[in-house]
């Protein structure tokens, strides 16, 4: 994304039903070769990286590929390969990979189906329409905030059956999140696209005042995190 810590974030969740790369984990065997799609920091990349063979992380941002490769060097990691490129053209031989993963990033499935090896599998964690929903409705305005909940899914399911994947399924859940203190969500807003522009409009610190006072609870600042898990077998 944009090379932001979110770790640091203090925020509760309730009613997360999984965890992606520990999903891409489970799916994956120690001989297996991975490639994660729009992988950041390469923070989950780096989290499973011993458990299989050589893992390459791919993402369209230079300078998040820079983070990524001082996150590797901090590491000491020896099994994994960061580099700059599009999702849109990934520059691998066909059939190269067994497991490809892709966390809140587009991606083509035409491409993934490209690389990745017959009876490979491929997983993808993406943000729903439906997020922070409670957020955009008092701004007004967001991230796919006039789109109808479940389009992006139903289109990249169609496009990874249209591409050969011959088994796809998916998993939702709609969590709970509590942010603890407000600059938690100030920050979250500012470095994401939950809110184009956050901060550029005169009356968006009033209307983010008069949210926090409408939705603050005993166990913090209360929003949804909704999110989607397509799993495909090629």
């Amino acid at each position: 994304m944009n090379g932001w810590d979110f770790s640091k974030l203090q925020v509760i969740s309730e009613g997360v039903e999984w965890e992606f790369y520990e999903e891409v984990r489970k799916n994956s065997k120690n001989t297996d070769v991975l490639l994660d799609i729009g992988t950041g920091g390469g923070e989950g990349l780096l989290s499973i990286a011993s458990s299989l063979l050589l893992t390459v992380g791919v993402d369209l941002s230079k300078s998040m590929v820079e983070t990524a490769k001082e996150n590797l060097e901090k590491s000491e990691i020896t099994n994994v390969k960061f580099l700059q490129m599009n999702s849109d053209d990934l520059q691998f031989p066909a059939g190269f990979f067994d497991v490809i993963s892709c966390r809140h990033a587009p991606f083509s499935a035409v491409e993934v189906a490209k690389v990745l090896k017959r009876g490979g599998i491929f997983l993808s964690q993406q943000v729903s329409e439906a997020d922070k929903l409670n957020i955009k409705q008092v701004f007004g305005r967001g991230q796919a905030f006039h789109e109808p909940d479940g389009n992006l899914k139903a289109t990249y399911i169609q496009d990874l059956k249209e591409a050969g994947f011959s088994k796809v399924q998916s998993y939702d859940y709609n969590a709970k999140n509590y942010f603890q203190r407000p600059e938690d969500l100030v920050f979250l807003l500012q470095h994401t696209p939950i809110i184009p522009n956050f901060g550029n409009r005169i009356e968006d610190g009033m209307i983010l005042e008069e949210f926090i006072r409408s939705n603050r609870t005993i166990k913090g600042i209360c929003t949804n995190e909704k999110r989607f898990l397509i799993i495909a077998e090629k």
